[in-house]
């Protein structure tokens, strides 16, 4: 053993330090064979040449290029990234001895014991004394550090191998020499941690040229490990040196070493990365579709706000209609976007607090409660509108009518007042006999009655007039006009029949011979003819009804009218009787009639042909009421099956709201089952989607009735379309919770038991079946899952009721039971990955991402990090620090 820890030989050097007793302890009297020495210059140069390259330099000679102490200097700066004291640049030779001491002195500083290793051998070059330096180097950079099971250094070393190569055949480490020569064991470190490098099958143990050169090769090509020895040195060789062995495998060691812990490092990164841009796609989604729905109630509610009047009642119902479109077409979509709002956010927000991200909050004016707010607005804007479509559709149907009553009773009016102006200011009256005069008195009077009796016709239109201008009829200023010229008119007739009065009764007291029976003539047949007249203008009267009753009044007070017609039949017989007893009293007395009754217009004729006209108009009358009244009774039909259809709609919605209220406490079976129960049940509501449409077919044709009441049902089509849009969002937010509470348990690692267990306690101690848990059930809910305290039950409460509104979610009882009971990554973890992957440098440069990371989330995390700003910044150099807090809401990234 002695032998083989021989280091150089006569006259070479020995270390000794307190980490490796037994590769001290060498005879300094053997000579160093000439075989090792090669095998040494060759892996001590390749070694040194692999950490020198870093710093953009190479030996050649080993024992020749390190005399002046500079690379020497330089290449412990490099393997211990430490800074040495600044090297001499003379070349006289105490300069060099100067910087070979730097170096010596540093190494000493790190726990090694020189033993006559002097400044003055290195500047020399001498070659035992330089190889034994540089094996001190390697087994304090290279092999020390190296721990495996609680063994270190070279016995570590020789355990990585033997754990490493232990599966594959012909392989037997045991020690650096000679289990090295066939070169499998070489071939099997890489083929162990990359395969598709090696095809290890294919080597022969009886071929270890090939078998050395190929491991050589693919090492030098492909794990940046530089060829430090000839494979024919080995194979030529009795016992390879140790030492050169040791050196070459510990470069495989840190190689795979490094990537291995790169790899891991690469993995977490990835991992939270992934989970960092999953949420922000979900945050831009949120924040798109929250957006574009409220700028469609944005768009919406001014048209729903808007009272523009029409001026006929199509106008109207056309509103109606594009109203109706919207409630059908528009409306629906929309309702699916919120309810898909809310789901989303609820999912974003559980993904953030499972991978302890801090939760998500939406732009200012985008949260959900600012979307339930404008919602609110666009449904009460909605009501608004339906009504007044509705008070308005009534209100031009009450206009339209008066218009025709007011057009109606002016036109009758007109045309009574046609030439009374010409014939109150006449002055027959001058000329006339004294009968004659006492006639057109009488005449006058019979005419005054007949003026009074038109006093209430124009009463009637001025108050027409005036409803018309209170309900804002659109041509109120024809109407006013109109009733303006009427008034006007009355009054001159007013003053202008005074007048003639007051003529004709200075004219009576010489004439006074009147015909008596003339004067009963007009004086009965003028309030009889005015009647008819009456009773003609009701029998073409318009009227609205807008239910049974109404129509049934109209009908018994026209029954009463034709009881009253064999009186009036009798009046009417009557008058043209003392007509007939004028023409007797003529005949039998031989007295030439001189024309028309003198006191009246209104000829037995005439008398006659209205009451004709007013018979006929008895049975159109008739019909009108008749029609009216199937109407009003097909009507009451719609009623009744829109009652029916939305007692039975209104009772399924109640059932469903309390029946999915029971399931969501009593559910059972895994959380799979329970959401495919679920969901099963959601398609079940959907197939009652018929019945809605249904239900919406019955109001569609009671609005098209104009049918504004009914006394079948309480419920109306707005309360039923807010009870259905509420089930079906209940039972999707049911959905969503089952499934955040499947994304808790897979993301946490909770299994079914425990999620039962969480489950059981929690319904145990929810006694009024609420879905929530007081304060004091909380607390005995804990109790029985083994906590205590009260210390302990504030600092929970605080967690699970961070709002102190004294109740603990189902969800929340989930988090917090997931969280206790698992691990989660860190921000401290992320940054301890980073720095692997930055080789111990407190920044990192985008070209190491590149090579480390995916090629998207390599981008992504450059585009991210802040420009590194320490002492020791390189140009490109990026701040990975700052980068991962923020990934976990402790800075702004």
């Amino acid at each position: 053993s002695d032998r083989e820890n021989l280091c150089t030989g006569n006259d070479y050097c020995y270390c000794k330090n307190t980490y490796m007793e037994q590769e001290n302890d060498w005879d300094r009297d053997l000579l160093l064979d000439p075989a090792w020495e090669k095998q040494q210059r060759k892996t001590f140069t390749a070694w040194c040449n692999s950490h020198l390259r870093k710093a953009g330099t190479q030996i050649e000679n080993i024992e020749e290029d390190f005399r002046d102490g500079l690379k020497l200097m330089l290449l412990l700066e490099v393997i211990s990234g430490e800074r040495l004291p600044k090297p001499e640049r003379g070349k006289m030779r105490v300069h060099k001895i100067n910087n070979v001491n730097k170096a010596l002195d540093f190494i000493a500083s790190k726990g090694v014991k020189l033993v006559s290793i002097g400044a003055e051998e290195i500047v020399d070059g001498n070659a035992k004394m330089t190889l034994g330096m540089i094996w001190t180097i390697i087994l304090r950079f290279a092999i020390q550090d190296i721990s495996v099971e609680e063994t270190s250094a070279k016995e570590g070393l020789l355990l990585w191998c033997q754990r490493k190569t232990a599966p594959y055949k012909n392989v037997n480490v045991q020690n650096f020499h000679i289990s090295w020569k066939d070169g499998l064991a070489f071939n099997a470190l890489i083929h162990r941690h990359r395969p598709d490098l090696i095809d290890y099958d294919s080597l022969r143990k009886d071929d270890p040229v090939t078998n050395l050169n190929n491991a050589f090769e693919v090492a030098e090509k492909h794990l940046d490990i530089p060829k430090m020895l000839d494979a024919e040195d080995i194979v030529n060789t009795a016992r390879p040196d140790e030492k050169a062995i040791m050196t070459y495998v510990s470069s495989f060691y840190h190689a795979f070493s490094g990537a291995q812990k790169a790899e891991t490092a690469a993995n977490r990164i990835c991992k939270v990365l992934a989970v960092n841009q999953e949420n922000e796609q979900m945050m831009e989604d949120y924040e798109k579709l929250a957006s574009d729905l409220l700028e469609w109630i944005r768009r919406t509610i001014p048209w729903l706000e808007n009272r523009t009047q029409e001026k006929t009642v199509n106008d109207m119902q056309a509103k109606q209609e594009d109203f109706r479109d919207y409630r059908c077409v528009h409306k629906p979509p929309k309702v699916q976007e919120k309810c898909q709002l809310e789901i989303s956010f609820n999912t974003l927000q559980t993904k953030l607090r499972l991978s302890n991200r801090p939760a998500f909050m939406p732009s200012e004016g985008r949260m959900v409660s600012d979307i339930n707010g404008a919602w609110h607005t666009l449904e009460g804007a909605e009501k608004g509108y339906e009504e007044w479509i509705l008070s308005e559709i009534r209100r031009l149907e009450r206009l339209e009518h008066l218009a025709e009553k007011f057009h109606q009773k002016a036109a009758i009016h007109e045309s009574w007042t046609d030439g009374k102006e010409t014939m109150l200011t006449q002055k027959d009256y001058e000329t006339s006999t004294l009968s004659e005069v006492k006639a057109l008195l009488r005449k006058h009077e019979a005419f005054e009655s007949d003026l009074a009796a038109h006093q209430d016709r124009v009463e009637q239109i001025a108050a027409i007039a005036q409803e018309l201008n209170e309900l804002d009829y659109y041509d109120s200023a024809s109407v006013n006009t109109r009733c303006q010229k009427i008034c006007d008119q009355w009054d001159v007739l007013g003053a202008l029949t005074q007048s003639r009065k007051e003529s004709l009764e200075r004219t009576e007291k010489q004439l006074e011979s009147i015909d008596e029976l003339y004067l009963e003539y007009a004086k009965r047949a003028a309030p009889f003819n005015n009647w008819m007249e009456g009773a003609m203008e009701d029998l073409q009267d318009m009227f609205i009804v807008h239910n049974i009753e109404e129509i049934q009044g109209l009908i018994t007070a026209h029954e009463q009218f034709k009881s009253t017609l064999s009186e009036a039949n009798k009046e009417r017989e009557a008058i043209q009787s003392i007509q007939a007893e004028v023409q007797k009293i003529a005949q039998s007395n031989g007295i030439k009639l001189s024309g028309a009754n003198p006191y009246t217009t209104i000829t037995p004729e005439s008398i006659d042909n209205k009451w004709e006209k007013a018979m006929a108009m008895v049975p159109l009358r008739d019909n009108a009421l008749q029609e009216e009244l199937n109407r009003q009774n097909s009507n009451d039909t719609l009623r009744a099956k829109f009652a029916t259809q939305a007692n039975t709609v209104g009772a399924y919605i109640q059932d469903k709201m309390e029946e999915i209220g029971r399931i969501s406490i009593e559910m059972n079976g895994t959380l799979e089952d329970q959401l495919t129960s679920l969901k099963e049940y959601q398609k079940n509501i959907m197939s009652y989607m018929p019945e809605i449409n249904k239900l919406e077919s019955f109001h569609q044709l009671i609005q098209e009735a104009l049918i504004f009441d009914n006394q079948y049902t309480s419920y109306t089509m707005e309360h039923l379309r807010v009870g259905w849009e509420q089930l079906l969002t209940t039972i999707a937010r049911t959905i969503n919770e089952v499934e955040n509470q499947i994304l808790t348990r897979d993301a946490k690692g909770i299994s079914q038991e425990q999620l039962y267990e969480y489950r059981a306690s929690f319904n145990h101690f929810d006694k009024d079946h609420s879905g929530a848990l007081m304060a004091e059930e909380f607390k005995a809910c804990l109790i029985s899952l083994g906590y205590d305290g009260d210390g302990e039950f504030s600092r929970i409460m605080g967690i699970v009721d961070p709002n102190g509104s004294g109740a603990v979610t189902f969800q929340a009882f989930i988090d917090f039971m997931s969280t206790e009971t698992t691990d989660t990554d860190t921000a401290d973890q992320v940054i301890a990955s980073f720095k692997i992957l930055a080789a111990d440098k407190n920044y990192i440069t985008a070209e190491e991402l590149r090579r480390e990371l995916p090629p998207d989330q390599a981008e992504y995390c450059i585009a991210r990090m802040a420009p590194y700003t320490g002492h020791d910044a390189v140009p490109g150099a990026l701040d990975y620090m700052s980068f991962s807090t923020a990934l976990y809401g402790e800075s702004d990234l």
